[in-house]
């Protein structure tokens, strides 16, 4: 069977496939004909290289380009395992992911090579470093120079070859990364349903929003490119730029993270009358919990049929899905089951969870064809996460009469003080619906008398006058006395990953310095 990317090739070569328009600059646009030319292109050179399906891994590391864009496409085509690697990470991070994947060859932007030259060393199976977009340092190959001399011919696959497999490292927040290891063809049908559910076609336009090393951002990037869409990569996220792009190409899709809507929502208002944003039908919640504030903001500038959430994680794909129509019908909602999903809860003693309300919450296990294969390595970190054949990724959540979600935490978040149960994300959207906070972090810290104590990090709007005392107040007034925040901290930024989840571990280290437990 031809690969998708093969098939648009030959049906839609005309079509633009990728665009790179960035601020100031003439824009970089290929069609889906010269995307399979450098797509097969690069599958030559890494065959070259010794890279083969099943086994063969090849990282990749890079802001987002079309060069990123090429490497997806050839390693899928070549049935290899791709590892995307976050650009932001550490040298011991990054040593510690390539080193772990067993990848054979690492293929890098030259803005980032330099990370791979410091690393060396701690990366002994990695053979050959390909530097694209610009020129490799010693030691390395030139991507663009082998791609220029490889042939454009589509490559030899064997019969009947799986397309590549995808293994995501995942955030870290809670300790060293771990490979989510998982093949392409899982879930496919499933995948499709996705599809018809949220409405997308093959004229929809997709911007990124969002480094494409991120599930999510990379995820429906593959998604647009397999039904034939054109995708626009925004190098690095600014939201003034995100609306040039939306207006100048009619953007009818993305995904995103919290953080970068909010930037875009908090820009003056005479920057965002400059730009046009009613062509969105599309836009996909995630990465992380939107707030309720957050949603009223988004909908008071783009079209209310277009705010889409979903719930989902790397390991675990989409898992449910809240439509426009319920967005402020259900406050707090992740939505219904997505299709051919199931989900269970299940409460400390391995009992499904079966009653409603936020009096029965659980650990939500989820069974459906797109849940990842494995841990890499680390199959008892898979096993232990399982429960009567579901999965589970350890998000605390609860169900209503009607069948709607609501994730109240993870559960290693989870704060214990005196006895109750206090789940941070409750207590963050409180605050943020504070017309000065910006955002908020809560976390447990260690009390002598009550276990814990609930501590909360509070960044403040742009001239905001803030006190202690009034974010307590506020507090007070929608919430239980328990979960009100004993104590307090301020900072003008929170730590995050580049997928844009908060770094509470970071927040937490100070305060547990020393002690055996963390919690």
């Amino acid at each position: 069977m031809l690969d998708f990317l093969t098939t648009f090739a030959q049906t839609q070569p005309h079509k633009p496939a990728v665009i790179d328009h960035r601020p100031g600059q003439e824009p970089l646009v290929i069609t889906w004909s010269e995307l399979n030319d450098r797509a097969n292109r690069l599958a030559h050179v890494l065959i070259a290289l010794g890279v083969r399906a099943p086994d063969s891994k090849v990282v990749w590391c890079g802001q987002n380009s079309i060069g990123i864009v090429v490497m997806m496409n050839a390693a899928r085509k070549l049935g290899v395992t791709a590892v995307p690697l976050n650009y932001r990470l550490s040298d011991d991070e990054t040593a510690y992911v390539t080193d772990h994947s067993d990848a054979s060859v690492v293929y890098v932007d030259a803005e980032f090579a330099s990370t791979f030259e410091r690393v060396r060393a701690n990366i002994p199976k990695v053979e050959t470093v390909l530097v694209f977009d610009g020129p490799a340092l010693n030691g390395m190959e030139s991507a663009d120079e082998l791609m220029a001399e490889a042939s454009a011919a589509e490559p030899d696959i064997p019969e009947g070859q799986e397309p590549g497999a995808t293994m995501i490292y995942t955030s870290g927040t809670t300790g060293k990364p771990k490979g989510a290891y998982r093949r392409a063809s899982a879930g496919r049908e499933q995948g499709a349903a996705l599809l018809v559910h949220i409405g997308y076609s093959p004229d929809d336009i997709y911007l990124t929003t969002g480094p494409l090393y991120h599930s999510g951002p990379g995820g429906f990037l593959a998604t647009g490119l397999a039904m034939g869409q054109t995708v626009l990569v925004q190098r690095k996220f600014d939201p003034e730029d995100w609306l040039r792009l939306v207006d100048t190409y009619k953007v009818t899709s993305t995904f995103s993270a919290p953080t970068p809507i909010r930037m875009v929502c908090n820009l003056p208002e005479d920057v965002k009358k400059k730009y046009d944003v009613s062509s969105m039908r599309r836009m996909i919640a995630n990465a992380a919990p939107w707030s309720f504030t957050l949603k009223q903001m988004y909908l008071q500038y783009f079209p209310a049929i277009s705010l889409f959430e979903v719930y989902g994680s790397t390991e675990l794909g989409v898992n449910c899905v809240l439509k426009p129509e319920d967005q402020l019908r259900k406050p707090g909602s992740c939505g219904q089951p997505s299709p051919m999903v199931e989900i269970k809860l299940f409460d400390d003693d391995g009992n499904e969870v079966l009653g409603t309300g936020p009096t029965n919450t659980g650990e939500l296990f989820v069974k459906s064809p797109s849940v990842f294969n494995d841990y890499y390595k680390q199959h008892d970190k898979f096993l232990a996460d399982q429960k009567q054949g579901y999965q589970t990724v350890g998000d605390i959540a609860y169900r209503d009469d009607e069948g709607f979600y609501y994730i109240c935490d993870r559960k290693k978040d989870m704060v214990i003080s005196g006895g109750m149960n206090v789940y941070p994300a409750e207590i963050e959207g409180v605050l943020e619906n504070h017309p000065d906070i910006y955002e908020a972090a809560v976390f447990g810290i260690p009390s002598e008398e009550w276990g814990e104590l609930v501590h909360a990090v509070v960044v403040k709007r742009p001239g905001a006058t803030l006190s202690e005392a009034d974010v307590s107040a506020h507090a007070r007034t929608h919430l239980a006395s328990y979960k009100v925040p004993r104590s307090m901290s301020w900072m003008d930024e929170l730590p995050k990953t580049g997928s844009g989840k908060i770094l509470k571990r970071e927040l937490r280290a100070p305060f547990w310095e020393g002690r055996d437990s963390k919690v």
